[in-house]
């Protein structure tokens, strides 16, 4: 059920973001329902959805009073660049929804990367946010034979690297934490309700992290060189939104990033070879040159 309300959601966004800036009345918007669904559109349903939309993916639907239409500002321009994670969100559900209606037409033509741990819990933990929901979770780790139970507050869902995470506050734990979706072994709704915290933006609390770890550090300057090459890549794809060139060495491009250094970044930079070399600071440096020097032995060189 939690995955048709998404459906419709996503289709009623794309319908509007179709129509760009002039909107459609909801008379068109029920006729272009009725032929998608093959049901009635009542406006309290279509208002219950334009709230939903809101709430669960922070875009709009607003109402030109002088013509009764319904549109998105900006339409898809801008909602791409004042929304991106948003707009990605979006996409990420589109696109399955498009594979899974048109098996026939697109097969062997389209190919999507899977991330498994978004199957079984993320449309509700969605759910749960909307209405603002305490949920029961039994979490596994890895390093553990058995389960856990916890009480969770689940403020915002993160995706790094092929995996989801909860992002919110556990009880039991007092604090801030992140569970990966895929070693969720049991999800349950609870009937009570949390306070959202009014200042809380996910983007905010990860700000200098790098991958999904909270961060633990204190935030500080990191410098690396790329190869002319791979800093082509690296203008296109950027490590850190706070990612910037600061300067030439030859035939290296010079980068700078405000992070707190940790695992990820370390394994990061490992994983991009003899393209980067880290400058500093220097417990960073050393940190990639142990993790290469283990490589290297490893392999008897």
């Amino acid at each position: 059920m939690v995955t048709e309300l998404l459906k419709k959601y996503i289709w009623l966004v794309q319908t509007l973001i179709r129509a760009g800036e002039k909107g459609l009345a909801l008379s068109e918007i029920s006729e272009k329902w009725r032929n998608s669904f093959g049901t009635d559109y009542p406006r309290r349903t279509f208002n219950n959805h334009r709230e939903a939309v809101e709430e669960v993916f922070g875009i709009r639907i607003l109402c030109r009073r002088d013509t009764n239409t319904y549109y998105i500002k900006g339409a898809a321009s801008d909602v791409m660049d004042e929304a991106a994670e948003n707009a990605w969100l979006i996409n990420t559900f589109t696109v399955n929804n498009m594979l899974a209606l048109s098996k026939e037409r697109l097969s062997g033509r389209v190919s999507v990367e899977d991330i498994p741990s978004g199957r079984n819990h993320l449309t509700s933990i969605m759910e749960a946010m909307t209405s603002n929901m305490i949920i029961y979770i039994d979490y596994q780790k890895y390093t553990s034979v058995s389960s856990q139970r916890f009480t969770v507050h689940p403020y915002a869902l993160k995706e790094s690297e092929k995996r989801w995470y909860i992002v919110g506050f556990c009880q039991q734990r007092g604090g801030m934490r992140v569970y990966a979706l895929d070693r969720i072994v049991g999800l349950e709704i609870s009937q009570e309700k949390f306070q959202m915290p009014e200042s809380f933006d996910v983007d905010d609390l990860f700000a200098t992290s790098f991958g999904i770890y909270l961060p633990e550090n204190k935030a500080c300057s990191v410098r690396f060189r790329a190869t002319e090459r791979e800093a082509k890549y690296l203008h296109d794809l950027p490590l850190h939104h706070s990612q910037k060139e600061v300067g030439a060495d030859g035939e290296w491009v010079i980068f700078e990033l405000f992070v707190c250094p940790d695992e990820n970044l370390t394994m990061e930079f490992c994983r991009r070879g003899g393209r980067i070399e880290v400058l500093e600071p220097l417990s960073l440096r050393q940190a990639v040159i142990d993790q290469l020097r283990k490589a290297t032995e490893l392999y008897g060189v």
